[in-house]
């Protein structure tokens, strides 16, 4: 067989003949789509030329004065006349491209409107030529594609003399939606469009048939056919903002392009041309790089309950994302049932009645929603609680954590472990993700208790020291505070450990001994006792236990020789605490002293417990989320779900009936949903608004190129921006990186040893992100609302932890005003004090 084939006798399975575009080209053919009619030099030839004539590997500049051997050269010229065309397209066509995982778009040349066999010869050496560009070779280096393994076909088609031609994707590359196509559109030939030398008008279109959008652009340049040739030339200005084409011409478009992703069986990136009236593909390659779907985000805040209060506060904080539709139907009930628990014991029966509270989502968001008489009923009870809470009695909020909520959370945990998942039925398995789930959200309550104790103690002592004792050049308030264990200092200290374990081996390259028995055990210890942190409480997402991934990379940063000696950071803070202490109460008149003392002690005693408790919250998770999991693989195996996963996705009542809805549409939802920043408090009255202060995040319109939020943690860095959204993001922190993400629970701590400062979309001065901060002694700006969405990953950023704001790049300089507190900022400051203060006056007369 020759150097030749055409359209006709080539499909998709001929790349190695004829290229990736080639290849295309042939299929479309065969399968009846409308496709110029052309044929293809193979690859053979393209190999010939190169033997015959000795060009050796990357010598571009040898291909124009080579010469085409003569029984090609009359092969090649044949076919050109029994096209009978007055001008051809001549085009790349190599091995390396239009594939489903990399497709080369654009890495060779193409040549239109060429006329006469000489012209045909010349632009069929340059395209062989073009193989050995620069951004040719550069591409397939990135790709890992061995350059000995490339070759290069050239398609030789039919001009056609197009009026129109552009591009259309079958699915959309924004968004990733697989239902919608995208037609772009510009006057004359396509090269205009492919160059990206015209703004070309968009249109999208559904799979129905519906128009979703257009934008018509003001189209200043087309490229046109000379007597041989292109040249671009500018649009007369009747057609300049004119559509090129109609809905109904869109539409056909779009039919055209979805019958030919059915064919392949994978959405399409497809170069068209219209003339007179009539469609042509010229070109058709798989989407490499297209996103996951997503819906359009949400716009309407619509509430179930116009006449309740719904706020993104408490448990919410531990929930930045739209919640997955199972854990939305069973945390709702779990919550409502555990604070009713929690106020019948501290103040009496009834005190929340079922339907007072509850954990509604909003667009996917969870709220807390009171009823109007709910709130009113806890408003009017929350003084009692409160003093019950911090008082010494046999109900404090304190000794209720230690010797009672947490010992039964952790019974109910092992209970579950002991049971083999395989002897439980699915009812079974969902009852017990339900007593599980219940245990997590009591136990959540009970530290919810603890917070007013630990907040109270802490901001009593700042006060006090603040107004009473701090004069200039004494360090601040947080410094007495720091250098205590706690549940993330621990967690970072036994990793440490392990690091320190790995590099002291005999044998150590930089590896870790994965395989190693010692290794495992020594491992699968830190997991037990650490492995249950949350990156987010939504069960949906991994913790530790199931998915070491970021604590390896992190081990690994270890390993490196990267982050501080955690114990020596931690003696050197506990040992200015002690100094700074010293030198304060030796100044100090006697009654300012005992006042000190007891609120620093107070406080002391109290904040780390805050992230004990914390940390635990998470104890019942690997195992709800094994047997979830279970659940999942159970559905897998009855064809109702695709992966186990996707449990997480179903409705409580879809499992129990062995059903399931339209997981992939659910997903789409819930990545549109999380391109939004939920409000604060809904609906939007004005009473409700009064209490937007005491929220963690409540600056959700900021636009402008200073962002401002809490400084949580003293000091400035400018340096490059790391937005994180999870766990699966870790492995992008490089040392030295801003952390940006929406909020930090304790299971984000080891990043803290990268992170030359902090920013968050959640959070305050007491919140978990301010406290590591601070032990960590890096900046941090906490409760912008807008970080993740602003700050784009890897810019840099300036970030002033005194000032509390983040000043994003090619912005002007402009000195940031502190922001004041408010009114109410100063009230809830003040009634803390009072109460730290009564607190320490009812201890001294007992």
């Amino acid at each position: 067989m020759g150097f030749i084939r055409g359209f006709g006798e080539l499909g998709r399975g001929d790349v190695d003949v004829a290229g990736g575009k080639g290849a295309n080209l042939g299929e479309l053919t065969r399968a009846g789509f409308p496709v110029p009619p052309g044929f293809v030099l193979t690859t053979d030839a393209y190999r010939e030329f190169v033997t015959v004539n000795e060009i050796p590997e990357n010598a571009r500049d040898r291909f124009a004065g080579a010469a085409i051997p003569a029984a090609m050269e009359a092969e090649l010229l044949a076919a050109h006349a029994a096209l009978g065309a007055d001008a051809v397209a001549v085009r790349s066509s190599a091995t390396a491209e239009d594939l489903a995982d990399a497709s080369s778009a654009g890495q060779q040349d193409t040549f239109l409107h060429v006329v006469g066999a000489d012209a045909v010869l010349v632009a069929v050496r340059d395209c062989w030529a073009s193989l050995w560009t620069d951004r040719a070779v550069a591409y397939r280096a990135r790709q890992g594609i061995d350059p000995a393994s490339v070759a290069l076909a050239v398609v030789v088609q039919r001009m056609v003399d197009a009026d129109s031609a552009g591009v259309l994707f079958t699915a959309n590359p924004t968004n990733g939606r697989p239902d919608e196509s995208v037609v772009s559109a510009a006057w004359g030939l396509g090269e205009s469009v492919v160059s990206g030398s015209v703004t070309t008008d968009d249109v999208v279109v559904d799979r129905a048939g519906n128009v979703r959008s257009r934008a018509t652009a003001d189209k200043a340049v087309m490229t046109v056919t000379l007597a041989a040739g292109t040249e671009e030339r500018p649009v007369p200005a009747s057609r300049r903002t004119a559509a090129v084409l109609d809905d109904a011409a869109a539409v056909e478009l779009a039919a055209l392009g979805a019958r030919i992703e059915a064919h392949f069986g994978a959405p399409q990136d497809i170069e068209w041309a219209r003339a007179d009236g009539t469609f042509w593909i010229v070109q058709s390659r798989p989407v490499t790089a297209l996103p996951e779907p997503e819906a359009e985000p949400p716009t309407d805040w619509t509430v179930a309950d116009p006449t309740a209060m719904y706020v993104r506060a408490s448990i919410v904080e531990q929930l930045p994302d739209p919640l997955t539709p199972l854990f939305a139907d069973l945390i709702d009930g779990a919550v409502s049932r555990s604070l009713q628990k929690l106020m019948s014991e501290f103040i009496s029966e009834g005190a929340v009645r079922p339907g007072d509270v509850g954990l509604p989502t909003v667009n996917g968001y969870a709220y807390y929603r009171y009823t109007r008489a709910g709130l009113i009923r806890i408003s009017l009870r929350s003084p009692a609680a409160l003093k019950v809470l911090t008082t010494s009695g046999e109900h404090s909020g304190l000794l209720r954590w230690r010797d009672r909520a947490h010992p039964h959370y952790a019974g109910i945990v092992e209970g579950w472990k002991d049971r083999p998942l395989d002897a439980l039925s699915d009812e079974d398995l969902l009852a017990g993700v339900v007593d599980l789930l219940d245990a997590g959200a009591e136990y959540y309550t009970a530290v919810q208790a603890i917070i007013p104790l630990a907040a109270s103690s802490e901001v009593a002592f700042t006060q006090f020291y603040e107004r009473l004792v701090r004069r200039d050049g004494d360090p601040p308030a947080a410094t007495f505070l720091l250098g205590f264990d706690s549940m993330p200092i621990l967690a970072e200290k036994s990793l440490y450990d392990l690091a320190t374990w790995v590099r002291d081996r005999p044998g150590f390259d930089g590896t870790i001994p994965v395989g190693d028995p010692e290794w495992e055990q020594r491992f699968r210890a830190h997991l037990d006792r650490f492995g249950h942190t949350i990156y987010n409480l939504d069960f949906a997402n991994a913790v530790p236990a199931d998915d070491p991934a970021p604590v390896l990379d992190t081990l690994r940063f270890y390993l490196g020789g990267g982050g501080a000696d955690p114990y020596e950071r931690q003696r050197r803070s506990a040992q200015r605490r002690e100094e700074e202490t010293a030198a304060v109460l030796a100044r100090l008149d006697p009654l300012r002293r005992n006042l000190f003392n007891r609120l620093l002690r107070w406080a002391q005693g109290v904040a780390p417990v805050r992230e004990d408790a914390l940390g635990d919250i998470g104890l019942a998770w690997p195992q709800l989320r094994r047997m979830l999991r279970e659940l999942g693989s159970r559905l897998v195996a009855a064809g109702v779900i695709e992966q186990p996963d996707d449990v997480f996705w179903l409705r409580r009542e879809e499992i129990l009936a062995g059903k399931a809805g339209d997981v992939g549409q659910r997903r789409m939802v819930w990545r549109g949903q999380r391109r939004v920043t939920p409000p604060q408090i809904l609906p939007d009255r004005a009473a409700w608004r009064l209490m937007e202060s005491f929220l963690p995040a409540t600056l959700q319109d900021q636009t402008g190129s200073v962002l401002t939020g809490t400084g949580a943690s003293a000091g400035q860095v400018t340096a490059t921006a790391r937005v994180l959204t999870g766990p699966e993001d870790f492995g992008r922190m490089q040392p030295g990186d801003v952390l940006v993400a929406s909020i930090t629970t304790p299971a984000w701590t080891t990043l803290f040893a990268m992170a030359s400062a902090v920013v968050t979309d959640i959070g305050g001065p007491l919140s978990h992100s301010s406290i590591v901060a601070r032990e960590y002694g890096i900046p941090a700006v906490l409760g912008t609302a807008v970080a993740t969405r602003r700050i784009a990953d890897g810019e840099r950023i300036h970030v002033d932890g005194d000032a509390g704001t983040v000043t994003l790049p090619e912005s002007e300089a402009v000195e940031a005003e502190p922001v004041a507190p408010s009114q109410r900022g100063r009230w809830v400051a003040a009634a803390a004090a009072g109460l730290g203060l009564a607190w320490w006056v009812r201890r001294r007369r007992r």
